[in-house]
């Protein structure tokens, strides 16, 4: 299993790399999915990964306690809302209620199923 793990991880990683070039592709996600997945297939990856500090700063709060304070809550909401912004201008008008939906998920899921916490909490 973990080399399954692995080599799907290697895979997103290559996918990701190539959304850099190509518009189509999303390499954030992708380059996220790669990190869960190598994580998966090695303890001593997730070990080095979850001593960055860039998983400190923006992911641990919300993987240990699935909670953001309200300043990076409004920072990702209006990063994400612009970048949805474009396929909502330029796309076919079923596509736009699609971007709408995700509009409306995004939403719901950061107001309602992300705690919001301040920064004495996340120093606990």
């Amino acid at each position: 299993m973990r080399f399954f793990y692995f080599l799907l991880g290697v895979i997103a990683f290559g996918l990701g790399v190539l959304g850099i070039f190509l518009p189509v592709l999303p390499t954030t996600p992708l380059v996220m999915l790669s990190a869960f997945l190598l994580g998966k297939s090695s303890s001593r990856f997730n070990q080095w990964i979850t001593s960055t500090w860039v998983y400190e700063k923006y992911a641990k709060d919300f993987v240990e306690h699935r909670s953001m304070s309200l300043g990076r809550k409004i920072f990702l909401l209006s990063l994400a809302s612009v970048m949805l912004l474009f396929p909502l201008i330029i796309l076919a008008p079923l596509w736009k209620l699609v971007i709408v939906g995700v509009y409306i998920f995004l939403y719901y899921y950061f107001i309602y199923k992300i705690k919001t916490i301040t920064s004495q909490d996340s120093m606990k």
